[in-house]
């Protein structure tokens, strides 16, 4: 999800001021041919473009209206979310007692028959449910939880609108499909592992894309395609492999891991979810909290260039040989000068220490960060 933030503080509706317990999102589509952020969200902020006509919402209208936030195009094209008012604040959408209950976002239609356009702002629309989801605790598919605007009105919840019926159905999906592909996110931890492919994939037309451990270890090769998309997915699914093209440079991932003041840092991609780099780096994915927890998260939701620090221990293993370069053991005792000078070998990993063993003759506690694997 490509999440920004332009709140509408010049719309009557923010400067209203008042706030609601949010129990429910619903789903709007604008009804107009623009799919362009910048008709509805400005001013400009660099992203959005010029809005010529200067019909923004974020200034005083002659009528009360005002969503949560959009989703469209950026002025180089790119989808994106713009969060509007703050989530919790009561907006003028759902002209009825909607407005009391649900927090809302409006997708901007196109002419309605560019499938790759609405495949692209479904699946932002998806992520952003389930980041409103985690941050409020909603079940998605709890009845009348996420609603489109024309449910609402059959709820008697709000004004006689179809949208975003009539343009889900002419691409095969319906809100019970959204909510369903919400509740799947959900329980992943993030953005959608699997994006569809909107353009066949490209093939080389000589040679192959390779997946092993090294370039020069050739013996740990899982096999070679001639499609990217596939060798990357084939890397994805084995801890420490890389694709390589015909020439041995890796190509993939360009830069997963890097080192910030001494610690670990992931860099996160476009399919990565939290659950997932947990099961990476700590072996099982359900050790994400581990990460949530060292780098402040409030929610599961992550984004693609986002840094994560990753726990130390994932970089060690029994079996290990370190060096030490603490001054103290875990007891907190001093380490003599001795220990510092020779080689070790790990015999447990916890989450904060190790435990150095044989063969030098010391069965003692060492702090992760005390230790650097040789």
């Amino acid at each position: 999800m490509n999440l920004n933030k332009l709140i509408f503080t010049e719309n009557a509706c923010y400067k209203a001021g008042k706030k609601i317990k949010v129990q429910g999102i619903m789903v709007h589509s604008t009804g107009a041919n623009n799919p362009n952020l910048k008709r509805y969200v400005g001013p400009d902020d660099g992203k959005l473009g010029k809005n010529i006509y200067n019909n923004h919402w974020n200034q005083t209208m002659d009528r009360n209206v005002c969503v949560h936030g959009f989703i469209g195009k950026l002025n180089d094209g790119s989808i994106a979310t713009y969060q509007t008012l703050p989530w919790d604040h009561r907006g003028w959408h759902a002209g009825g007692a909607a407005n009391d209950t649900h927090t809302s976002f409006e997708i901007c239609e196109d002419d309605l028959t560019n499938e790759s356009y609405f495949k692209a702002v479904y699946k932002e629309a998806i992520e952003l449910c389930t980041h409103l989801c985690d941050l409020y605790d909603l079940d998605p598919t709890k009845n009348g939880v996420i609603i489109g605007h024309y449910e609402g009105h059959q709820r008697g919840l709000a004004s006689n609108h179809g949208d975003p019926r009539h343009w889900f159905s002419r691409f095969g999906k319906s809100m019970d499909n959204f909510r369903e592909d919400v509740k799947y996110l959900l329980i992943k931890g993030g953005e959608d592992e699997n994006p569809k492919i909107d353009e066949p994939p490209k093939k080389l037309a000589q040679g192959y894309y390779r997946e092993r451990k090294s370039w020069e270890d050739n013996k740990s090769q899982l096999g070679a395609y001639k499609i990217l998309a596939n060798a990357k997915r084939k890397a994805d699914e084995n801890q420490g492999y890389f694709v390589f093209n015909e020439d041995g440079t890796k190509i993939y991932p360009k830069e997963e891991v890097t080192s910030i003041a001494g610690q670990h840092i992931h860099i996160v991609k476009s399919g990565d979810s939290l659950w997932k780099i947990a099961r990476e780096y700590l072996g099982d994915g359900s050790r994400y909290p581990e990460i949530k927890l060292l780098n402040a998260l409030t929610s599961n939701t992550i984004y693609a260039g986002q840094k994560l620090k990753i726990p130390v221990s994932a970089f060690f293993k029994v079996g290990d040989k370190v060096t030490v370069s603490a001054s103290c053991y875990s007891t907190g005792e001093t380490i003599p000068k001795w220990v510092k000078e020779r080689t070790h070998i790990i015999s447990q990993v916890e989450k904060t220490k190790v435990l150095l063993g044989w063969p030098d003759g010391i069965c003692s506690w060492v702090p992760l960060d005390g230790v650097k694997k040789i």
